[in-house]
């Protein structure tokens, strides 16, 4: 059964007018999810440099567990993002602009899911038996395999790679339209700025 919200159209979501901040609850995903990002990437590092000790294997559960975190906190700001309307585009954005910002989220998403996606198959392939923050079990996706586990590795380093290049760009992209086109493209995510949901 299809539900029909009023500011819903045929192609998706309809967006708020090119003003309208974004909803407290999308800056919430936003933010929580930037913050939980860098930690990964400071996370990740150390547990892989650390000389190997107990500290170590807590660097590492550290590591996966926000990993599961980031994902689901992914899943649940794209589930929000359908059935909520967002904030349009400046008028005068030109259709480069608006195609490249359109790409660029995409990617995003994918790299934000695949990433811990990729852990995950890696802690499985390795054999290595896995509590989420020590508590929830997780299960599994393939079976124990060196080959397997080598490809993951590789592949989940190539997506942090990819991911911290896009994220540059991201963070480059916003810093333009505030200082340089001085639109709110910027100023409507901030916390400060006011939210109707």
């Amino acid at each position: 059964m299809r539900v029909n919200f009023p500011w819903a159209r045929a192609g998706g979501c309809a967006s708020r007018r090119a003003d309208a901040p974004w909803g407290a609850v999308a800056k919430c995903f936003h933010w929580l999810v930037a913050a939980l990002i860098f930690v990964q990437f400071a996370l990740g590092w150390l547990a892989a440099s650390w000389r190997l000790s107990p500290t170590k294997l807590d660097l590492f559960i550290w590591h996966k567990s926000t990993g599961m975190l980031i994902l689901t906190l992914v899943v649940l700001r794209l589930l929000w993002r359908l059935v909520t309307p967002t904030p349009a585009l400046p008028a005068d954005t030109p259709a480069w602009e608006r195609a490249a910002a359109r790409a660029s989220h995409v990617l995003l998403y994918l790299l934000m899911i695949t990433m811990p996606l990729s852990g995950w198959v890696l802690n499985a392939a390795a054999g290595v038996p896995f509590r989420i923050f020590r508590l929830i079990p997780l299960p599994a996706i393939v079976a124990p395999d060196k080959q397997t586990a080598d490809l993951a590795a590789a592949v989940h380093f190539s997506l942090f790679v990819a991911l911290a290049a896009l994220l540059v760009l991201h963070i480059g992209a916003a810093l333009r339209h505030h200082f340089v086109k001085h639109d709110d493209v910027l100023r409507r995510m901030l916390p400060a700025r006011g939210a109707s949901r």
